[in-house]
């Protein structure tokens, strides 16, 4: 299978974008020159990692940086967009703010393996981060704070309650 256009991704994201509660930068030329460093990396690599960042051609080491990276809802709840700005807040989806520098969340050399890789930690209850609830759909997900929006029924964050 060979990888999509620029602009076909680029109109699927922005289509996973809406349906998650997400916003793609609205800055069209920027969004698109990123989509096509992600179509570069898929042709590169086989997988859609960020164009923002280097890549190591492996997968399983670059895991974290596919887009969307597993520091995207950080940087949106913290800087209002992601590392590489093509998520971004709803302030700077309608234009009301600018997207700002976002720093690097990423460890040097990239994840942890074995801190995924089964030694036992979250079985200790000693997880990175709470887990926070959807109390309208029961969506779980682990990081500092509950997302802005609940990316499978829309509700609103506040209707997040921390789960353990």
């Amino acid at each position: 299978m060979s990888a999509p256009t620029a602009s076909q991704l680029l109109e699927k994201l922005k289509r996973d974008a809406a349906a998650g509660g997400y916003f793609i930068n609205p800055d069209d030329q920027f969004a698109l020159e990123l989509a096509q460093g992600l179509v570069r990396n898929i042709e590169r690599y086989g997988y859609q990692a960020c164009p923002c960042r280097l890549a190591s051609g492996r997968r399983e080491a670059d895991i974290d940086i596919i887009c969307p990276c597993d520091y995207r809802d950080a940087d949106l709840g913290q800087y209002g967009a992601c590392y590489c700005a093509l998520y971004v807040s709803a302030e700077i989806g309608r234009g009301e703010k600018a997207a700002s520098p976002v720093p690097e969340r990423r460890p040097p050399g990239g994840p942890s393996i074995k801190a995924s890789g089964g030694d036992g930690a979250a079985a200790q209850g000693s997880l990175p981060y709470p887990v926070w609830r959807c109390r309208v759909c029961g969506y779980l997900c682990a990081r500092e704070s509950p997302p802005g929006i609940c990316p499978v029924c829309k509700a609103s964050g506040d209707r997040f309650e921390r789960f353990m």
